[in-house]
Formats: C-alpha cells, structure tokens, sequence
C-alpha cells in the first residue's frame, strides 16, 4: 500500500509540477502592461506580458512566488493562490536595469520603449524620430507630409517604409504625389503610447513598402488622466491639446476622445497661414471571455501657404533671404477621416486570433512650382496634384502556441484585404491656384491588395529560428479620363517574399541575430499600365547581422551590420513632381545604438548610422543615390521627474551628401540641437521648448534642380532649398485632472 501510495504521490507531484499559470497584468489604473517580464525562481521559467496585459507561464503551481518586473513600475512579487493571476503594479521611476532583452525578432523595440519613457513625444514630427537613425525633412508649408531618411534611402514621403497606425495603413498607393505617400499628421502625439519598428525585410507581417523598414504605432486603450493644453510660440504659433477620459477607474471599459488645433506663420517671409485640426475618440471594453474590442474614430484637416523651394542663386545674390520665395502661391489643403475596428479572442491558452477593419476616406490637394518658368516662360510653371480616395481593407492573424518538452512552436497565420479606390486624381498646369492651364494626367485608380503570410518561431534552448513567407496579389486598374475613348486598364502580379532569421540568446543581457529576406515596394497604378506590368513589384533583399547587449546593469548597447539590394530605385523628379523608376542600387551600412542610464532621473542616449548607397549598373563616379544619406547621428541628455522638473537636451546631425548622381551638387549637411525642460506644481505642467537652440543657418530639405527665373535666358541647374527652422521658442502649460 505504501508503495502505491508513493508512485500516486510522484505522479501527481510531476503532474502539478507542469501546470501552466496564467494571469493578467495592468497598472493602478487598469490599464494592461505590456512586455513585463514574470519569472518563477523555483522552477527557473519566466514569461512576458503581450499587448493585453496576458502571459502564461509553465512549471508554476499554487504557492509559487512569482517576480515580476515591468518599465516605469515597482517590482512586485505575485504568490500564486489560484489558476487565474491578477497583478497590480505600481508606477514607478523609469529604471534602465530592469530591461530585458526578450528573446524574440523585435528585441530592438525596447529602444523606443526606453525613448518614449525617457523623452516623450510633443510634437507630430518628433514621433517619427523616435526611430533611431531616422530623419525627417518638411519642404512644403508644414502640411505635406515629411520627407524621410532612413538607411542611406531618401524614401521621399514613404517610398521604402511601411507605415501603419493601430493596424491601419498610412501610406497611399499610387498618390497624387508621389507613391507611398504618408502623411502622419492625424495622429495627436499625446495619444501614441508605443512604437513597433523593424529595419529591413525580413518580417511577414509587413509587406507593400517594406524594404527600409517598417514603423508601428499603437495609439493608447485608456488614459492616466484627462488634460488640457496650452502652447504659444514665436511665429505666431499657437497649439492647444484636450485629452478627456470618459469612464474613469472603470475595469472593463474604457474610453476617451483627443483634440488638437494649431497654427502657426512660420519664419517665412511670407505667412504659412497653417492650421490644422485634429479630432480622435476610441472605446474599448473586455468581454466575458477576455476577447478585447476597440472602436476608433478620427478626423483630420489642415491648410496652408508654402514659399518653395528657394534657388541658391537668389540667396547668395541677395535678391531674397533665406526664408524668401520666388513663388509664394505654393501650398494646399488635406482631410482624412478614419474609422477602424479592433478584435482579440482567446480561443484557447494557446491560441488567440486578433484582427481589425479599416475604413479612410482622404482627399488631397497640392499646389507647387518647382521650376519656375522653366517650361512656360509667360504664366510660370506651377502645378496642381489632386485626389479623392477611399480606403478599405482588412488584417487577420491568428497564434497558435504548441510546446513540447524540448521545443517550443509558435504559428501567426495571417490574411488580409487591401482596396484604394481615387477619383480624378490629378496633375495639372496651373495658374495662381485658380486658372488649369493644360491637364497632364486625369483618371480614376483602383487598386487592391490580397495578402497572406505564414510566420514560424521555433525556439531549440538559446535558439530562436524564424522562417517565414508573406504571398501577394495585387490588381492595378486606371481609367484614363483624357484618352480618347473609354477603358479601363489592368494588370495584376503575385509577389512571394520569403525570410529566415536566427536569434541567439546568450542570456536576458546578450543577444545576437541574423536576419534575412526579401521585400517589396509597388510601384504607381499610371506607371503600371504606361509600361505593360512591367516592373511591378520590384524585389529589395537584405541581411542584418547584429547584437544587442547588457553588459552593466544601467547600460544598452545594440548595433548591425546590414546589407540591402534593391531591383528598382524610385528616383524623385521636381520638375514633374512625380516619382520615376530607376536602376539597381545596393546600400551597406552599420548601425551603433546606446541608451544609458547616469542616475535614477538622468538618461544618456546615442544613435550613430552610415550607409554606402550606390547604383549597380551606372560607372564609378556616375553612380551616387541622390540624397542618400552617408553619415547621420543623434543623441542627447534627458531627465525624468528630478525635483519636479523634466526635460532634456538632443542633437541631430547629417552629413554633406550627394544631390545629384556624379556628386557635383552636394546638399550641406546640418547640427541642430533642441532643448525642453517642464516643472510639474501639483497638476499644471509649464513648459519652455527650444527648437534650434543655437540659431544654426540650416537647410531642412535640398533638392539639385533645373530652373530658370523670369528674368533669365537660360535655365541652372542648382541647389533649391528649404530653409530650416531658426531659433524658435515655445512656452505651454498642462492642466490635469
């Protein structure tokens, strides 16, 4: 009997022994933590917190204590009482040494988690540096969208990088001006709550403009606390923010709306006469069985006057100063109004399936001269672009976890629709805004996207093993409204992009990675037919190899050494202001990142990036990428509630770079260093910004260009720039409650 007793003994030992826990983790406010890290030290297995706030843990049992460990909290330990685990953590200062690098293809998001907590965001510029090595340039009054850099790519407004807000696509296929367009000024910063980044090819999940890389925001679930905001600033800038929660400490639901309204002249010598208005409301509640539902709603609208793009010439003639203009007509007026559906549904402890739907109505409108009288010597050579675009589509994903004894498995399956569909999408010959002097494109685009994707982890001790492949349809269709007689043109095209990538995990403070894959951005629905379907879909391939490290406990360092080929280069021309196709090109590059922590309240961080960018098929000295950024750097010192006070001294820098493709124009390069600091007194904040401290002469945007004034008998061919922003202060307050 004894015996029995004592195999029925081991047996239900061993059995309890591999129970899965699972639980919950949120803050005092209820609000989900993502990636906290819960660690069982008796049975030596830990586990994160995903988006939701859920985890599950293995070899965990009642009366087991778990730690638990979170960015901006206190470390609590959990003693397990029951199979359902809810912690409470409480906010804390932010402290460096409690990052984990988490064994999976992202790690490197913990840099904009450690970014977003050490420097918050307060303007809609700064939420795209937030990527490190990424760069933006405004050329066109402060309502068009930002140029970007990043990895030796001047990607224009969203040629090579994919850009989504809570799963919604940013970019426009087949834009007015110019393709992957992506305008990012309906997002309110105040509402981002985290950024997902990846550089390169090498993720299933993200397909169409993917070759640079790919930037993820996620708006916030719920609010700490409601606010109201008041900015001024030097050129007649105004901006005032309201964040209002809803249903306060409520478990299950949540819910708020945000605005925003700014103008400002800017420092041209011709008023920008900007203003935009933002309006932003999401509801999400949890269901019975933990499936999660959000609902977002938002419009956006803007307007403004720009100067141009200012020729040296006139400048170093002294004919007008830097912030002058040879056309101030330029400008234009933008809407988008968004509608999108969120949905997670556990199905099992193993399993979870999210999606969301999308709907965006957009319409758009641009008035620029970048050649002055170039081409037409009497009236000048301004151009209108024009659209009006519905977008829809839907993305659905599901996870399944499989764990054996040895391995452990994870499947994302995912599936998605894509549709934009533009009515008299327009280039003209204009005059002064009112008068269409020639039509030069008219027609009606639709375009569809049909996606699938097949995304492995498969985890062997320190090993993480990726394969992957993402499949694509698309259908291009244009209805040219200047042709003679009626038809609509179509071409369509499948795209298979495959990737391997290879994580090794030393331990939670050393990481090394391989990765590897193809990628993909289209090409514009009038390109298409105008060249029979040929060069569609053109294939970008690129490898990382890298590491990311811990070697003090205050101390991040991550750096990557990378290649990137791609079949087609979109080149962007200003005398047409459209985007035309070029040859090959390679780039190659490293990447050098450190975040680093001087004490409880002071954060030192560190970007440093080069890329050598040259096209295959052109000869030695013929053969420069326009633009392409050689060197480029960030950094700087912050401080996060000392004594009250907030703030935090950055630099950005970019080299001298080539602006033409035999390096005889070079676009100058720039320092410019920013400072902010706030002090908190009960509930008002007051805060005094920056920009430019140092009153730097810089060019935000240079462009070499073929122009001719109205005085000239021929055309130089120069740089044309726009100024960047001088020394520019700004005061606010914030009031919470």
């Amino acid at each position: 009997m004894k015996k029995y007793t004592l195999v029925f003994l081991v047996l239900f030992g061993l059995n309890a022994f591999s129970q899965i826990q699972k639980g919950f983790v949120m803050d005092e406010n209820g609000k989900p933590i993502e990636n906290a890290t819960i660690t069982n030290p008796k049975s030596n297995t830990h586990s994160h917190s995903d988006e939701t706030g859920n985890f599950s843990i293995d070899k965990s049992n009642v009366g087991d204590v778990l730690n638990i460990s979170a960015l901006g909290h206190k470390k609590t330990d959990y003693i397990i009482t029951n199979s359902e685990i809810s912690v409470l953590m409480e906010s804390d200062s932010f402290k460096l040494e409690e990052v984990v690098i988490q064994s999976k293809i992202s790690a490197i998001n913990v840099i904009s988690k450690i970014d977003l907590e050490t420097t918050p965001v307060n303007s809609s510029q700064e939420i795209l540096r937030k990527v490190p090595g990424l760069f933006i340039g405004q050329h066109a009054g402060g309502g068009k969208a930002e140029q970007i850099f990043l990895r030796g790519f001047d990607i224009d407004h969203g040629t090579d990088i994919a850009i989504n807000v809570d799963g919604m696509p940013v970019n426009m296929v087949s834009h007015a001006h110019g393709q992957g367009y992506a305008d990012l000024h309906f997002v309110i910063p105040e509402t981002v709550d985290k950024i997902d980044f990846g550089k390169g090819t090498y993720y299933a999940s993200k397909g169409d403009f993917a070759t640079a890389g790919y930037v993820d925001f996620g708006t916030k679930e719920k609010l700490d606390f409601s606010s109201i905001g008041v900015e001024v600033g030097q050129f007649n800038t105004f901006r005032t923010v309201g964040l209002f929660d809803l249903l306060g400490n409520n478990k299950k639901q949540s819910a708020y709306i945000a605005t925003e309204y700014i103008l400002t002249d800017g420092p041209f010598d011709s008023p920008q006469n900007f203003n935009r208005i933002n309006l932003f409301g999401k509801y999400s509640f949890v269901l019975e069985d933990n499936s999660r539902f959000s609902i977002i709603a938002s419009r956006f609208t803007s307007k403004w006057d720009a100067s141009g793009q200012v020729p040296q010439r006139l400048v170093d003639a002294g004919t007008i100063s830097r912030f002058g203009s040879v056309d101030d007509t330029e400008g234009g007026v933008t809407s988008r109004s968004n509608f999108n559906v969120s949905f997670r549904k556990p199905i099992d402890e193993n399993t979870f399936l999210k999606a969301n739907t999308f709907y965006s109505n957009y319409k758009f409108e641009l008035f620029s001269n970048f050649t002055f009288f170039l081409e037409d010597p009497i009236n000048g050579d301004q151009i209108k672009q024009k659209e009006d675009r519905n977008l829809y589509g839907i993305n659905a994903e599901l996870n399944k976890n499989i764990n054996k004894e040895s391995v452990d498995l994870l499947f994302q399956l995912g599936f998605g629709v894509r549709n934009d569909a533009t009515t008299d999408t327009e280039l003209s010959h204009t005059l002064n805004r009112s008068t269409t002097l020639e039509a030069i494109k008219l027609g009606d685009i639709d375009e569809s996207n049909v996606f699938s994707y097949l995304n492995t982890e498969i985890r062997l001790g320190k090993w993480l093993i990726n394969p992957a492949v993402r499949l694509d349809y698309f259908k291009f269709g244009y209805q040219d409204k200047l042709a003679v007689n009626y038809k609509t043109q179509t071409e369509s095209q499948v795209k298979v992009s495959p990737k391997l990538n290879f994580v090794y995990s030393q331990n939670n403070d050393l990481q090394f990675y391989l990765k590897t894959g193809t990628g993909f951005h289209s090409n514009d629905a009038r390109v298409v037919i105008a060249n029979n379907g040929e060069e569609i879909l053109p294939t970008a391939i690129g490898t990382d190899v890298g590491t990311i490290w811990k070697p003090f406990p205050r101390l991040i360092i991550n750096s990557a050494l990378w290649y990137l080929y791609l079949q087609q280069e979109f080149v962007y021309v200003g005398d047409a202001g459209v985007v035309e196709p070029s040859g090959e090109t390679r780039r190659a590059g490293f990447d050098l990142g450190i975040r680093y922590q001087l004490s409880d309240y002071f954060f030192f961080n560190f970007d440093a990036n080069y890329t050598h960018a040259r096209s295959i098929n052109e000869p030695s000295g013929q053969n420069y990428i326009p633009l392409a950024p050689g060197f480029t750097s960030t950094g700087g010192l912050s401080f996060q509630n000392w004594k009250k006070f907030s703030g935090g001294l950055r630099y950005r820098y970019m080299n001298d770079r080539p602006a033409n493709e035999d390096n005889s124009i070079v676009a100058k390069g720039y320092f410019i260093t920013d400072f902010n600091v706030n002090y908190t007194f009960k509930k008002i904040v007051f805060g005094v910004s920056v920009e430019n401290l140092f009153n730097s002469e810089w060019n935000e945007t240079q462009f070499a260009t073929e122009s001719r004034l109205k005085n000239e008998t021929a055309s130089v061919e120069e740089i044309h720039f726009t100024p960047g922003t001088p020394f520019f202060l700004k005061i606010g307050v914030i009031y919470k409650f």
